[in-house]
C-alpha cells in the first residue's frame, strides 16, 4: 500500500515527504477504523478525540480488532487518556468483569480526566523514579508491584509515561523479566516511530527470547506508529 500511495503521488506531481505520507496513512486508517467500528454497540455513542498527542486512528483500529476478535479479561495500561475511555466503554457494554488498570504519574491529570471513565477503570497514581539503563538515566513507575501480579495481564498498552530519547517507557521490560514460558499476552507499544521506544523494544525482545516465549510482531504505520507483539495464543492479531 505504501508503494502504491507513493506512486500515485508521484504520478500527479506531488511532493512525497514524511509529513504528507503520515497524513495520508492516518486518513486511510480513519476510514478503516470507521468501517471496522460499524455494528459495535460500545463504539456507537463514544466521543473520542484522535489527535497528535493522544490516540490516533491506527491505535483505535488495533484496539477495536483486539477486543472484537479476542476475549480479553485483563488490561494494564500505562498512561491515562483516550484509549482508557475507549476500553472503559467496551467494559461498560460487554464485560463488566474486565480488569482494567491504568497507571498514571500525574495526579492533576487524573483529577482532570477521570470524569471520562467509570469505576470499572481503576486508576493508580504512581510516582516516577530515575533508573539507569546502559548509562542512560530514564524514568519508570515507582512501586509498580503494588498493583498486583503485573506479569499476569492479557493486554499491555504502553503509552506512558512521557517519552524519552533513550529506553523510553521501559517498565514493560521490567515486567517481562517476570514472564513465564507459558504466559500468553498482547503488548501494544505506542509512538514506535521514536528511537526511545525502539531502544526499549530491543531489550524487550531479548528478554522474551530468554524466557523462551515465541512472539509475533507487526508495526502499524501512521501519523505515529504502534508495534503489536503477540504470543502464540494471539498470533493472528498480527494479521490485522
Amino acid at each position: 500500500m505504501k508503494k502504491f500511495l507513493k506512486a500515485k503521488l508521484e504520478m500527479i506531481g506531488g511532493v512525497f515527504n514524511s509529513k504528507l505520507e503520515k497524513d495520508i496513512f492516518e486518513l486511510n486508517w480513519a476510514n478503516i477504523y470507521h468501517d471496522t467500528s460499524k455494528g459495535k454497540n460500545w463504539l456507537q455513542d463514544l466521543s473520542i478525540s484522535p489527535y497528535d498527542m493522544a490516540i490516533n486512528y491506527s491505535m483505535l483500529y488495533i484496539l477495536t480488532r483486539i477486543f472484537s476478535d479476542f476475549k480479553i479479561r485483563s488490561v494494564l495500561e500505562f498512561g491515562l487518556g483516550e484509549s482508557s475511555k475507549f476500553i472503559n466503554s467496551y467494559a461498560e457494554f460487554n464485560s463488566k468483569e474486565l480488569q482494567h488498570i491504568v497507571v498514571e504519574h500525574d495526579q492533576n491529570w487524573i483529577d482532570f480526566y477521570k470524569k471520562n471513565v467509570s469505576g470499572l477503570c481503576e486508576i493508580k497514581c504512581l510516582d516516577l523514579v530515575n533508573i539507569s539503563i546502559n548509562e542512560c538515566s530514564i524514568k519508570t513507575y515507582k512501586k509498580l508491584d503494588t498493583i498486583g501480579n503485573v506479569n499476569n495481564f492479557d493486554l499491555y498498552i504502553i503509552d506512558g509515561p512521557l517519552g524519552l530519547p533513550n529506553y523510553s517507557r521501559y517498565d514493560i521490560c521490567l515486567i517481562a523479566q517476570k514472564f513465564r514460558e507459558n504466559d500468553e499476552f498482547l503488548i501494544v507499544i505506542d509512538d514506535f516511530q521514536r528511537k526511545g521506544e525502539k531502544d526499549t523494544y530491543s531489550h524487550l525482545i531479548r528478554i522474551l527470547k530468554e524466557k523462551n516465549l515465541n512472539t509475533y510482531t507487526k508495526e502499524f504505520v501512521s501519523i505515529k506508529n504502534q508495534l503489536l507483539i503477540a504470543t502464540e495464543k494471539y498470533k493472528f492479531a498480527t494479521t490485522f
